[in-house]
Order: structure tokens, then C-alpha cells, then sequence
């Protein structure tokens, strides 16, 4: 089958997680044999800063990671209907213009493909307008990364169908790295966010980490002064961006990692954890969390990882991990089974055929999930 993604963007993970996810699944996609490409904005905002941030580098190194990804931009003249028409399914990223969402709609008149809109991002329940606004009368269905935002989309009636598909770790790149050697304690990759969890960075790594006098790195764009200042005294090192590539040797260098969770996701959309989380325990670190609700039952608290409730819990639970070895191997052996047992890009491949094929694609109905191939 011949898939075309558009993306805001592929070659770009600056402040972007979502290209995490979506190059995980073009590069599943690809190992079994399907035809893959991906489409994105040449001034979106990510590539932009990416480009303005790290220069002509961060794209080459883009292409040296992931030689397989086949990546385009496009500009207001671009022929979309061209590459459309040589596709059997589209999928469409919630931050593609909403012009540009309503003309790939209009072509699934005309073209024979099954046309996906895929969401990522807490605007369904933050901007509710935005979304209200877009046409998606055309769309065969709509993915959205957790249950809570499937409803909501169903509430609105936003979609023909609305599906549940969690983001998930690429384990091709996300694994276990024995060889290098844990020479710090912490580490922390996380965006600094518009303000939507700076308490949640001063309660949950700054205060922990200058009371326990923590060595380790963190990653991470636009924080501003102040809290440049507030990680200097803590003694971490701030680094800034990190090419995702980087992480799993970022993550084997150090004894713990955690998950803080943005406000509107915690507040608004329970049972939606970061793609970090998935990442970090796929490369087999122990894992703090800030609070958040599971209520999907992606894993088992307690056991893949440890819940804080507050800042004195983190700081207990990371001097735990840091200095109790048993323990923290068992975090990270619980964690990396989870991720392996339910949540990599090929469970992901797996369902998304199993929605094409509720979507009514013949082809999506004659191909077998991976497990069951390999049997």
C-alpha cells in the first residue's frame, strides 16, 4: 500500500513531539514492505526554528538518522491533488492549515484513497474552535492519541468515526543500551511548554534535585531566563535541544528519568502520558511521574514506574531509585516489558489496519497483524 503523510513536520523534533510518533510509524510502515511518504510545510514553524536554532546541520542530520524517510515540502503552489491521487491512504496531522485539511478533503471525491485526520494535541478541549472550524465531513475517520479525546470529538460530532490510537516508542530506535555506562543521575527531556507546567518543573525537578544535590543533564528549548537560573542552581546541566536520535545514549547515561505531564493534559485529558514516557521506558531507565491519571490502564503504576503525588514524594521516590540498585532494576525491566508486550510502533501498524479496514479498504482487510505474520 502507498501512505502519505502530512505532517507539520517530519525532518523536525524541535519543541515537536509528534514527530516522534509519526516517523516511528513511516519507518514500521516501511519495514514491511508498504510505500511511504511524507509531505510538511517548508516554513512551518518547527522546521523554521529547528533551521534558525541549529542551521543547515539539524536537516542533514535528519537524513543520516532516518535515511529511509522520504520527506517533501510544500509551498502555496504546490500540486497536492499530483501526490494524492498516487496514494491509497492519507493521514492528515491536526496541525496541518485548515485550508489545506479542507482541499485534501474535497480530493477524496474524486480520489480513491482512505483519508485519515490524526490528532495529537490538547486543542480539541483548549480551543475548541479551532477544531469546529475544520471540514472533516470528508474523512473516512479520525485518530486521536486517547479515549477522553475520542469523545470529546464524538460529543461535537466532529468525524464520521473516531478512533483510539495511542502514541507508542519506535523500539527500532528506543532500546535498552547496556554498553554505555550510567555516569549521572538524572535526566530530564522536556520543552519548557507556554507556561503549561512551570510550576510543575519548579515542584516536581528543580526543588527535588537541589535538595538531593542530583548530578544530570536536561534537554529542552525555549526556557526563559528565570528558569535557566533555577536549573543552574540545582546543579543539572541544561543542554538544550537534543536530535531524538540522541535520547536512548542521553537515557543510558543516567540512573533515572521522569514524566511531567502539561496542565491541560493532566487537567483536561486523563490517560494521555507524553511520548517521552513511552520512549524512556522502551530504553529500559526507571521513571518517576509527576501526577497524572491512567484511566486507560496503559501500564502498571507501581510497578513500570513510580507515581509522585507531589514534590516531597518525588524527591523520596528519586533518592530511592538513585541509590537502591534491586529497585531500580526492576522499574526498568517492568517498564521495558510493558512497552514491548503493548506499546511500540508495531502494535501501532496493527491497529491502524485494523482501522482501515473498519474504514471499509479492502486491502487493509487481507493484511495480517505482525505477530501473526511471523508465526
Amino acid at each position: 500500500m502507498r501512505f502519505l503523510f502530512y505532517t507539520h513536520s517530519a525532518v523536525s523534533d524541535w519543541n515537536h513531539g509528534n514527530a516522534h510518533f509519526q516517523r516511528g510509524i513511516m519507518r514500521e510502515l516501511i519495514a514491511r514492505g508498504h510505500g511511504v511518504a511524507a509531505l510538511e510545510p517548508a516554513d512551518g514553524w518547527s522546521r523554521s526554528n529547528l533551521l534558525a536554532e541549529q542551521g543547515p546541520f539539524a536537516v542533514e542530520r535528519f537524513r543520516k538518522d532516518f535515511p529511509e524517510l522520504m520527506v517533501a515540502a510544500y509551498d502555496p503552489g504546490f500540486e497536492h491533488e499530483a501526490w494524492l491521487a498516487g496514494a491509497d491512504v492519507v493521514i492528515v496531522h491536526e496541525w496541518t492549515d485548515k485550508d489545506l485539511v479542507a482541499r485534501i478533503g474535497r480530493a477524496r471525491a474524486y480520489c480513491n484513497f482512505t483519508l485519515l485526520f490524526h490528532d495529537t494535541h490538547h486543542r480539541a478541549v483548549s480551543a475548541t474552535e479551532a477544531i469546529a472550524a475544520l471540514q472533516l465531513e470528508h474523512y473516512d475517520g479520525v485518530l486521536v492519541f486517547g479515549e477522553v479525546l475520542r469523545e470529546s470529538y464524538l460529543r461535537a460530532g466532529w468525524g464520521r468515526r473516531v478512533f483510539t490510537w495511542h502514541e507508542a516508542a519506535d523500539d527500532r530506535l528506543f532500546k535498552p543500551l547496556p554498553e554505555i555506562d550510567r555516569e549521572s543521575d538524572l535526566v530530564w527531556i522536556g520543552n519548557w511548554g507556554d507556561d503549561e507546567r512551570s510550576a510543575e518543573i519548579a515542584e516536581f525537578l528543580i526543588e527535588p534535585a537541589r535538595a538531593l544535590g542530583l548530578s544530570g543533564t536536561v534537554h529542552g528549548v525555549r526556557y526563559p531566563p528565570d528558569a535557566l537560573t533555577a536549573l543552574a542552581d540545582t546543579g543539572l546541566c541544561y543542554e538544550g535541544w537534543i536530535a531524538n536520535a540522541d535520547v536512548p545514549k542521553a537515557f543510558a547515561r543516567h540512573r533515572v528519568t521522569m514524566h511531567i505531564p502539561r496542565r491541560p493534559y493532566r487537567e483536561s485529558l486523563p490517560g494521555i502520558p507524553t511520548i517521552r514516557m513511552f520512549e524512556a521506558l522502551a530504553c529500559g531507565i526507571p521513571l518517576v511521574s509527576a501526577p497524572w491519571a491512567d484511566v486507560e490502564g496503559l501500564f502498571r503504576a507501581g510497578t513500570d514506574f513510580l507515581f509522585a503525588r507531589n514534590g516531597d514524594e518525588m524527591r523520596g521516590h528519586l533518592r530511592d531509585v538513585v541509590n537502591d540498585r534491586e529497585l531500580a532494576e526492576a522499574l526498568a525491566a517492568s517498564g521495558l516489558e510493558t512497552i514491548l508486550a503493548r506499546h511500540t510502533c508495531r502494535h501501532r501498524a496493527d491497529e491502524m489496519f485494523a482501522i482501515l479496514a473498519a474504514c471499509g479498504n479492502r486491502d487493509a482487510t487481507e493484511i495480517k497483524p505482525a505477530a501473526e505474520a511471523a508465526a
